[in-house]
């Protein structure tokens, strides 16, 4: 089975990050992923970006299916969507099915932060606050971070490798950059050079790999 840090967030990303926080604008489109543990394919991850570039909206669905042989042990859907106006995060809804256990999530912008609930209680992140949505590089630029399935805010370390040749089995090889997470998440996310998201790799909990692949 996957381990807890997974069904926890592990699921749910040349860069110039110098820019303020909320100026990246990732390409409208489709990004599709199919999704590995320890080489065995486990489902499959569709992230839609759409709108006008700074008030885009991106839709989330990861479904995975883990099985001992025939028997399905281990099922997870998680959906999430994500809005930016002017070029800031907005808000952020996600609902998570792991298991049988259900969690969900609301964020939302404001002058006095980021307001978050979940089941567990409502609480108020800084102002800049961002979800750790992988799609998004401009995560990486120092901004304080959240968990999407969770709401909780993060104690992560990251480090920037590259370009280097990325080259996932079964799929083109690409000249990408690699973000190296550290801390309450061990993942390495790798984007082109246009800064879309082309990669993830991650341990678990249980010591087996998780990795999403174009």
């Amino acid at each position: 089975m996957l381990g807890d840090h997974t069904r926890r967030g592990v699921l749910g990303a040349a860069l110039s990050l110098a820019a303020a926080p909320g100026a990246f604008a990732a390409p409208s489109g489709r990004l599709r992923f199919k999704v590995f543990r320890n080489g065995v394919l486990v489902g499959e991850q569709v992230t839609t970006i759409a709108g006008a570039p700074g008030a885009q909206t991106v839709t989330t669905d990861a479904q995975l299916v883990v099985k001992l042989g025939p028997v399905p042990v281990f099922r997870y859907h998680h959906h999430a969507v994500e809005r930016w106006q002017a070029g800031r995060f907005a808000s952020l809804e996600t609902t998570t099915d792991s298991n049988g256990k259900h969690e969900r999530v609301s964020a939302r912008s404001g002058p006095a932060g980021v307001a978050i609930e979940t089941a567990k209680g409502k609480t108020t992140a800084p102002a800049n606050a961002l979800p750790f949505t992988h799609w998004n590089p401009q995560v990486f630029a120092g901004a304080p971070l959240f968990n999407p399935q969770t709401g909780k805010l993060l104690k992560l370390s990251v480090s920037r490798h590259g370009p280097e040749r990325l080259a996932p089995p079964g799929s083109p090889s690409v000249i990408a950059t690699r973000w190296t997470v550290r801390g309450d998440a061990e993942i390495d996310d790798w984007y082109d050079a246009s800064g879309v998201w082309v990669g993830l790799r991650g341990k678990l909990e249980d010591g087996s790999t998780l990795e999403y692949r174009r």
